[in-house]
């Protein structure tokens, strides 16, 4: 019988934990996931939810008679990134493990905070460990910054050395997903992982859509008529290379008379702003739903230099808002953006990014947003994925713990316990 329900057959409620690094207040990928994930689990299944989250100060939230659990742990900003907290408190962490005892936890980062998520199920075996690839780290923060610094030979090495340790990692769980397989999936395989699953992630299409389009932002904005506007959603810093986009948009005909609107925080952003490029607007963070809804409507085309993309929320979303995409054919891009949805060049090319904008704008760019929009609505919603991780990631997960002996400590353990 599958772990999730009990020998009636009726699904039986479980405490599952989210524990990461990678929280902000104001988006990111894996902060939209939760809130679908605690959305989904509290108003569709008899589960509880229990989120372990970097914050200000140490504090612990309840609500929904106590099946929504957030514990904040103080911890310090992300430099660069304010609106990223830093959380290496693993004692503090296990405290908050073994206070709530969840049935399973879910890890979406692959530093400091699994390691205490695998010390817990030490001393409670019956603890079922998930593990969620989102992001590519080994080259995004090692092998490729450290190429560009130390020499291509150097960086390999420093990222084989990581891929080594993800594979260490991530084979102690017991079940890991990646977002896509060109994201992560085969990589985790060819590391010896062996329960690999996808788990697409998912838009709101009542959120976002082209009726969102409003003409008065666009006028505020400073365009008139059928101008072309631009957009990139996303952290302005090295991982997400903003930069190619800037520069090629800068490569544009003034002649075309397009503006772009990077939404977004980093240390690039200041840079961007040095140019005194009045066709660059950088309005910083929105820090609501409704509002990036408006923006992305309101835009004629989605732009993204990211080469080492998991999934590519922020492109899902554009593609909901009816908008075509110029990016790159790197990562999971290629399975985002299909043919006749918009056009992928060549990594880091700033020519032939320049040069694909032009080609998308001048042709039909309008219906290859309403295809971008009929493929997310088919594909990606957050049922769907939730349906996955609950009926299929979950359920692996809670068998392959079932199957694990007891330890010693666990075993005189839950005998005090009685």
């Amino acid at each position: 019988m599958n772990a999730a329900f009990d020998t009636t057959g009726a699904e039986r409620s479980l405490l599952l934990c989210d524990l990461t690094q990678s929280w902000s207040a104001v988006g990111g990928g894996v902060g939209t996931y939760l809130r679908a994930k605690r959305a989904h689990i509290l108003a569709n299944t008899p589960h509880r939810h229990l989120m372990i989250l970097p914050g200000h100060a140490d504090a612990v939230e309840e609500s929904d008679g106590g099946r929504a659990i957030t514990v904040w742990l103080k911890s310090p900003s992300v430099p660069f990134s304010p609106n990223y907290r830093l959380l290496l408190r693993n004692g503090a962490v296990r405290k908050a493990l073994a206070r709530f005892m969840p049935d399973v936890i879910e890890c979406q980062d692959a530093y400091n905070l699994p390691w205490a998520a695998i010390a817990h199920r030490r001393d409670h075996p019956g603890t079922a460990l998930v593990a969620g690839y989102m992001t590519d780290f080994p080259n995004v923060y090692v092998e490729r910054p450290l190429s560009k610094a130390l020499g291509n030979a150097v960086g390999r090495g420093l990222g084989k050395f990581c891929y080594n340790y993800c594979g260490k990692l991530y084979r102690q769980f017991d079940c890991v997903y990646a977002l896509s397989e060109a994201g992560g999936g085969r990589l985790l395989r060819s590391l010896g992982v062996e329960d690999v699953q996808i788990l697409p992630l998912g838009v709101d299409l009542a959120d976002f859509g082209p009726n969102r389009r409003d003409p008065e932002l666009r006028r505020q904005l400073g365009l008139e008529g059928d101008q072309p506007l631009l957009i990139y959603v996303g952290r302005m810093d090295i991982e997400k290379r903003p930069d190619i986009i800037v520069e090629a948009f800068r490569k544009l005909p003034e002649s075309l008379g397009a503006r772009i609107v990077l939404l977004g925080q980093g240390p690039q952003k200041e840079e961007f702003e040095a140019l005194r490029d009045p066709r660059i607007i950088t309005p910083g963070f929105v820090t609501d739903r409704a509002t990036l809804a408006r923006y992305l409507a309101s835009a004629d085309l989605y732009v993204s230099a990211m080469p080492n993309e998991t999934f590519g929320v922020s492109v899902i979303e554009a593609q909901a808002s009816g908008l075509p995409v110029v990016g790159v054919d790197g990562g999971a891009m290629p399975e985002r953006v299909l043919p006749g949805m918009g056009l992928l060049g060549p990594v880091a090319d700033v020519n032939a990014m320049a040069a694909n904008i032009q080609t998308v704008l001048a042709g039909d760019h309008k219906a290859m947003g309403e295809r971008g929009r009929a493929y997310v609505s088919g594909e990606y919603s957050w049922p769907h994925s939730m349906e996955i991780l609950l009926g299929t990631v979950i359920p692996h997960a809670l068998a392959h713990a079932a199957s694990r002996p007891m330890t010693a400590a666990a075993v005189t353990g839950s005998l005090v316990g009685a």
